[in-house]
């Protein structure tokens, strides 16, 4: 009888899952029409997880209202923290800017526009705890961007495995130890640190696990992604890094 009722007690791996330090960063560039609604959707998600959680909210040198709303739906809450760039400097800068003011254990991060639905979080913390590792890396399964978008995104990962030598399965969101993310040898401040930080654990095989999530239209505005653009300036950062790599 006792023995039944301590396997009844023991935790499930969502309740270990909801109980881990968390600290979620997240950034917006001109998100004003988002904010109100997909802001507070994360902190109702926040506020039913079991263990300590911080809001870190980076706002990218916006010339809206993004910030201003983002402190209104947060109110007094402690638990958010908010970080300001006097001028946008980019994904990357943001999440090295988050990490800076997080304090929780683990981190993980999401845009403001809504196109992650924030519950898919569960899945990357459930990941962490049933698999025993530090990092869980995120892949959209089905997001439907078109013919150019999916070209350009094996053009990426082509490019990736032709330098590196490592095939990455990264594409949303990421759950890290903190420990793990170092601004300093971090350097990019754009979109390509989502992809810089992933080859680094990669290449240090630093144990990991994957998880399929949900990628959605965004709720307002467009993308601040620059398509072709952006492929030759990964082109360049690929080569950056293989340098620096190289120079360490």
């Amino acid at each position: 009888m006792s023995n039944n009722i301590a396997s009844l007690s023991e935790p499930t791996i969502a309740d270990r899952a909801s109980a881990l330090s968390l600290s979620l960063v997240v950034f917006a560039y001109n998100e004003a029409l988002n904010v109100p609604t997909v802001l507070a959707e994360i902190l109702v998600w926040l506020n039913t997880r079991k263990g300590p959680w911080q809001l870190v909210f980076v706002d990218d040198g916006s010339t809206d209202d993004t910030l201003a709303l983002a402190r209104e739906v947060c109110g007094d809450d402690s638990r958010c923290v908010f970080v300001s760039h006097a001028t946008n400097r980019g994904i990357g800068a943001a999440l090295k800017s988050g990490h800076r003011a997080s304090s929780e254990r683990f981190m993980t991060f999401l845009p403001c526009d809504g196109q992650i639905p924030v519950h898919e979080l569960d899945k990357l913390c459930e990941a962490a705890v049933s698999s025993n590792v530090k990092v869980v890396f995120s892949v959209y399964p089905n997001r439907d961007d078109g013919l150019h978008r999916t070209i350009l995104s094996a053009a990426v990962r082509t490019l990736i495995y032709a330098v590196h030598q490592v095939r990455m399965r990264s594409d949303g969101p990421y759950l890290v130890d903190r420990a793990l993310f170092d601004p300093a040898i971090l350097v990019p401040n754009t979109f390509f640190l989502n992809f810089e930080f992933p080859i680094r654990m990669l290449r240090a095989k630093e144990p990991s696990a994957t998880v399929e999530i949900a990628c959605v239209p965004r709720r307002a505005g467009v993308s601040k992604s620059t398509g072709i653009k952006r492929i030759v300036g990964v082109g360049r950062e690929l080569l950056g890094l293989k340098w620096r790599l190289l120079r360490a």
